[in-house]
């Protein structure tokens, strides 16, 4: 008989440290680990927009940059193991460091802001997929020139051309821009502009003034744009396509 209670309750027992244990291990993230991501990414560059310990698409934003850079897999999804990889990232480093420019990496679609002291602020892009389409009546290619361009021209908040709309459009190159849009993949996708998320197209856009560069590069086509900082008669001031 007593060995008949002992084992009622076990059993009574066991959901409820199976329970306990599971609060102890929980399947995702808390929200303060969610807000150490945060402002780890924040710490490395990345742009995550507020550090409050909510996934949002900022935060999203700024994790799929740093799968893109640091050659994860790109899942866009915080998880433990992403967050051991975030606590032993490293800041992303510059092809042409010692100027304020843009970089654009096609091979890791990403976009970096940098300073003149080398600082960065990194969020993801959809850049031009390669592939032909059909706009007015013609076939293109969906492609992103590579190079050294300046923004030449800009439109604040919502721009409509023959492709669809743009948000905070930033022209480098006849009517390529950097700008935002409501659909970024992960991977290359666009017909030739540099997409950018939307909650970061206006400050984007308050960081590109007139005549700021922007080096466009895969890992073939690098061209530097220090020749036009040392001489900046050599800076082009419109669309040099």
């Amino acid at each position: 008989m007593k060995l008949f209670f002992t084992l009622c309750l076990f059993l009574i027992a066991a959901p409820v440290i199976a329970t306990a244990q599971g609060r102890a291990t929980p399947a995702t993230p808390t929200r303060a680990q969610i807000k150490e991501a945060e402002r780890r990414l924040a710490d490395l560059g990345y742009w995550t927009g507020a550090v409050d310990g909510v996934f949002d698409p900022a935060t999203r934003s700024a994790l799929t940059a740093f799968q893109k850079w640091e050659s994860r897999p790109i899942t866009g999804t915080l998880t433990f193991d992403e967050l051991e990889a975030i606590r032993a990232g490293n800041v992303p480093k510059v092809r042409d460091a010692g100027y304020a420019h843009v970089e654009v990496d096609l091979d890791r679609q990403i976009l970096m802001l940098v300073n003149d002291e080398g600082g960065v602020r990194v969020v993801p892009v959809s850049t031009g997929n390669d592939k032909p389409f059909m706009a007015e009546g013609q076939t293109s290619i969906a492609y992103t020139p590579r190079g050294r361009f300046v923004v030449y021209d800009k439109e604040a908040g919502w721009g409509t051309g023959p492709l669809g709309a743009m948000y905070f459009a930033n022209y480098i190159s006849g009517g390529v821009a950097i700008h935002g849009s409501r659909s970024v993949p992960f991977q290359a996708a666009s017909h030739g502009c540099i997409r950018i998320p939307m909650f970061a197209a206006r400050g984007v856009s308050k960081l590109l003034p007139m005549g700021t560069i922007v080096l466009v590069y895969d890992k073939v086509s690098f061209v530097s744009a220090k020749a036009w900082v040392e001489n900046p008669k050599l800076k082009p001031t419109r669309d040099i396509d």
